[in-house]
């Protein structure tokens, strides 16, 4: 058998935290990557030093700055962006409302792609922008997909700051509504972030089902209720499809 570099191994070990659902412990990098012990906590060691993994509270690997960073500049390559905006643009022509994309970056949800309505009374929110994860839509969607362990140790580290009334501020009540939010696989935004302002947002998922980022429609009440905007879910799904589509036909290239 050849002898694998050290290098293979540090790729396998950052691949395996990036793709895993959960945190990994070192005894479990060791086993699915066929790594000695000695060897992984070694190389653990030194990807923490260099940020491209780190290690939650309860002592499992999860990705670090580094590698999440990298993520998020593969996601905006220009091609890959200008594909994108295509999509959105087709979804703003038919539902007539702002959308956009935004993905998890630390504690908050970044804005990568926003294609604004050409209607009067707009909401400025250009892409680069971030946004609170517990009183957005999109920020909402993707906590309620976290496994129930990740996503309370996710949420105890959040401020939980009240940005409007409705801004959900106790750990409870925002627990009971991402169950509720689970269940539909519809993220909504009730006046929860910016006054007077709604949003809905669907997952784009890839091709294993795992989580990419959240696809969003927002409008200003004087035009669309919450319950108007929701009936665009159909439409958002296509189009985080379409998306899903375009990543697995990235990967291939």
């Amino acid at each position: 058998m050849p002898k694998v570099s050290s290098i293979t191994r540090v790729l396998e070990i950052v691949e395996a935290v990036s793709y895993a659902q959960r945190p990994l412990s070192p005894l479990e990098l060791s086993k699915d990557l066929d790594i000695p012990k000695p060897t992984v906590h070694r190389l653990i060691q030194t990807l923490v030093e260099e940020g491209f993994i780190g290690v939650d509270i309860g002592g499992g690997i999860i990705p670090g700055k580094r590698v999440r960073n990298l993520s998020i500049e593969l996601w905006q390559q220009k091609q890959f962006f200008q594909e994108r905006q295509l999509i959105l643009q087709g979804l703003v022509d038919d539902i007539k409302e702002s959308c956009g994309i935004a993905v998890p970056h630390q504690m908050s949800m970044l804005l990568t792609n926003r294609v604004q309505t050409d209607r009067p009374i707009q909401i400025y929110l250009p892409a680069g922008s971030q946004s609170p994860m517990w009183c957005t839509a999109t920020g909402k969607i993707y906590l309620s997909l976290l496994p129930t362990q990740t996503r309370a140790k996710m949420l105890r580290q959040l401020p939980l700051d009240r940005f409007t009334e409705n801004t959900f501020t106790d750990v409870d009540a925002l627990t009971a509504e991402l169950d509720t939010i689970a269940k539909s696989g519809v993220g909504i935004d009730n006046e929860e972030f910016i006054s007077e302002t709604v949003s809905v947002a669907v997952p784009i998922l890839d091709k294993d089902s795992r989580y990419l980022a959240s696809l969003f429609v927002n409008a200003p009440t004087i035009r669309v209720s919450l319950e108007a905007l929701q009936t665009h879910v159909p439409r958002l799904r296509v189009a985080a499809q379409d998306i899903q589509t375009l990543c697995y036909e990235f990967e291939m290239n």
